[in-house]
């Protein structure tokens, strides 16, 4: 039977609880068999939240489940802080009815026992290199970088994936081939939680987990790293382990390496606003003004799954992570009603059929075809006495870079609206 691959993109309401949680599933239809990896529950542990958004945009699972959870504590990866409202992964056995963290922290325990879920993973930096005997402040029993913890050596009952301790040595003798560093080894950390009666690891998410005989590891790579893109190879290393233990067949558009990473981490991807606009976020500048949106209710959709809408004082504030990538300052519209999903445009001489929401790239001039009920606004150009700029032939020499959305000043706004509300969007790319 030929596999069904589904890739979803779930924003989860669970409406007794108005909990919102980012749940990205990526499916076939051969076994129930699930990984579930959860990342960003500390929000200053940024390998903890990358690595499963590469995850989420960058492979594709051919057999069994995987879903993704990259940002479980969105509040506290914007402010990057371990949790703005305490730490959340202290909150699983007992939580206050008035906790801010008690729709999430609830909603995703819901998410853990769902009966297809069969391993955990929860993805962290820790402190250090650990080590069983001490070599000073960093390499030390008490640090947790570099480390596959597990609360156990099994659960308490026969069931796939039982044998936590087994794993994990797998899974860390399999790294240890993979370092980019000889010092960077990985090793198994017991936290034996019941036994050593911890009171703070009993109200961890991995411990929840455990108790209702889910297999559940913490991967944690060092805080001490040189670099997030370190982090977040290490991060995937110990996932594909995981992947292979479970088979679980994938691929992946990249080369797994840090260059690549790097790379990656960088691009922040698009921002599609109401389904006709669509924002390049690479290179865009740091402040647009008078994008046409609604007063209220306005959908912002991400590529990346890292993205975050705040507004504040009349601005929208895009995020990607906690790095503040565009303040939008809005002019407000009416949404027109049977709009074109296309525009029949003239660039460099060819007449071509443009998608809304989307972008074309020029050599030396556009046009675009008038059309009925149709006025055109190409934001940068400008002549007296014009106010539908549909037919009229436009070069790069034409527009005032001033108003480009790029910091290279190469990269238009063409807007069009119907009985002076707001249609859709076109960015014109000049090479």
């Amino acid at each position: 039977m030929k596999l069904l691959s589904i890739f979803l993109l779930l924003s989860i309401f669970l409406s007794s609880l108005e909990a919102k949680i980012n749940l990205i599933k990526k499916e076939n239809t051969d076994s129930n068999i699930t990984l579930l990896v959860i990342g960003g529950i500390h929000g200053n542990e940024p390998g903890g939240y990358y690595a499963p958004t590469i995850l989420a945009t960058h492979y594709n699972i051919l057999s069994k489940n995987l879903w993704i959870i990259p940002n479980l504590n969105p509040d506290s990866i914007l402010k990057y802080r371990r949790g703005v409202h305490g730490d959340m992964n202290r909150k699983f056995a007992h939580i206050k009815k008035n906790d801010k963290d008690k729709k999430i922290v609830d909603a995703i325990k819901k998410i853990i026992l769902e009966p297809n879920v069969s391993l955990i993973l929860n993805l962290h930096d820790g402190h250090g290199f650990y080590r069983k005997t001490s070599l000073g402040n960093i390499y030390n029993p008490q640090a947790w970088g570099q480390t596959c913890v597990i609360d156990q050596c099994k659960l308490l009952k026969d069931r796939p994936f039982c044998d936590l301790n087994k794993i994990a040595l797998t899974v860390k003798d399999n790294i240890n081939k993979k370092l980019l560093e000889k010092h960077h080894s990985f090793d198994v950390k017991n936290t034996n939680t019941k036994r050593d009666n911890d009171k703070n690891m009993q109200q961890s998410l991995t411990y929840f987990a455990i108790q209702h005989l889910k297999p559940a590891f913490a991967i944690e790579t060092s805080k001490n790293l040189s670099s997030v893109s370190k982090k977040v190879f290490y991060q995937l290393v110990a996932i594909e382990e995981y992947m292979k233990i479970m088979d679980i067949n994938y691929t992946r558009d990249f080369k797994l390496n840090q260059q690549s990473i790097a790379k990656i981490i960088k691009n922040y991807g698009t921002l599609e606003i109401n389904h006709n606009i669509l924002l390049n976020l690479n290179n865009i500048k740091k402040s647009l003004s008078y994008i046409p949106i609604k007063s209220t209710h306005n959908s912002f959709n991400f590529s990346n799954p890292l993205g975050t809408v705040k507004k504040v004082k009349g601005r929208y504030l895009i995020y990607i992570a906690n790095h503040l990538v565009l303040k939008l300052k809005p002019q407000y519209f009416k949404m027109a009603q049977n709009c074109p999903q296309e525009y029949a445009f003239e660039v460099d001489g060819k007449k071509v059929f443009v998608q809304k929401a989307s972008e074309i790239f020029v050599n030396d001039d556009f046009k675009i075809n008038k059309s009925n009920n149709t006025r055109v606004n190409v934001i940068g150009y400008y002549k007296r006495g014009v106010t539908n700029e549909s037919g009229i032939d436009i070069s790069y020499k034409d527009l005032n870079k001033k108003y480009s959305v790029d910091k290279r000043s190469k990269v238009f706004r063409v807007e069009f609206y119907k009985n002076n509300e707001f249609c859709s969007m076109v960015m014109v790319h000049f090479k």
